[in-house]
C-alpha cells in the first residue's frame, strides 16, 4: 500500500487522512477531511514505438536528458490527457527520432505491454515499420531535444549495456526473438516490484 502522497485536497485545499472512503472501495486512499474527495493514485502510461527496417534493424535514441542521459532508448514518453495509446506512441516518436507516422513509419500493431508496480508505470510500445522511401532517402536529421542521436543498429550492433530502461531491453530481446521466428506478436508481462 502506498504512503500518503496527496497532502492537501485539490478541490478545497483542506488536508487529507489515509483511509478507507465511505463508497465501498477496498483499498486506503487519501480523502479529504472536508469536502470528503477521494483522490485516486493511479499509473502513468509510458508509450512509445519500436521502429525498424525491412532486414530487421531497430532504430535507437541516445538520450539527451535525464534520467539516463547518454543512454540508448526506443522513442517513449508519458502519454498525454486527450492522446490515444497509439496517438501519443506516434507523438512521442516524432520528438524525439524526428519520424512522421505516414512519412517516414507506418503505424503498426501493438508489440509490447509491461508493467512496472515498482515506479507505479506501464510501458506500451507499437510496432513502427520504417519506410523504404525513409531508408532511401536517409534518417531525418533533426530531432527534439531529448535526443542526441539516432541510429539503426541489428540485434549483435545493439549496446545492450548501454540500455536505458528494463523495459526497452525487454521489449528489444522480444522482437529480435519473434524476428527469427518469422513472426511478430504480442508481449505482456510484468517487472518484479
Amino acid at each position: 500500500m502506498p504512503a500518503s502522497a496527496i497532502h492537501y485536497c485539490r478541490r478545497c485545499g483542506a488536508p487529507t487522512a489515509r483511509r478507507l472512503p465511505d463508497d465501498g472501495d477496498t483499498r486506503q486512499r487519501d480523502v479529504c477531511t472536508a469536502c470528503g474527495l477521494v483522490h485516486y493514485q493511479n499509473p502513468l502510461l509510458v508509450v512509445g514505438t519500436l521502429p525498424f527496417a525491412p532486414d530487421g534493424r531497430v532504430l535507437l535514441c541516445q538520450r539527451d536528458i535525464e534520467p539516463r542521459k547518454g543512454l540508448w532508448t526506443l522513442p517513449a514518453g508519458f502519454m498525454e490527457l486527450g492522446e490515444t495509446l497509439r496517438g501519443g506512441a506516434l507523438r512521442e516518436t516524432s520528438e524525439e527520432a524526428a519520424l512522421e507516422a505516414g512519412r517516414h513509419v507506418r503505424p503498426g500493431a501493438l508489440f509490447s505491454v509491461i508493467s512496472v508496480p515498482r515506479v507505479g508505470q506501464v510501458h506500451v510500445f507499437y510496432l513502427a515499420p520504417l519506410l523504404e522511401e525513409c531508408l532511401r532517402q536517409g534518417l531525418p536529421g533533426g530531432f527534439g531535444h531529448e535526443t542526441r542521436q539516432t541510429r539503426l543498429f541489428a540485434e549483435s550492433q545493439v549496446p545492450w549495456p548501454q540500455l536505458a530502461f528494463e523495459t526497452v531491453r525487454l521489449t528489444l530481446q522480444h522482437f529480435f526473438d519473434d524476428w527469427r521466428a518469422g513472426r511478430l506478436g504480442v508481449h505482456e508481462q510484468e517487472l518484479p516490484s
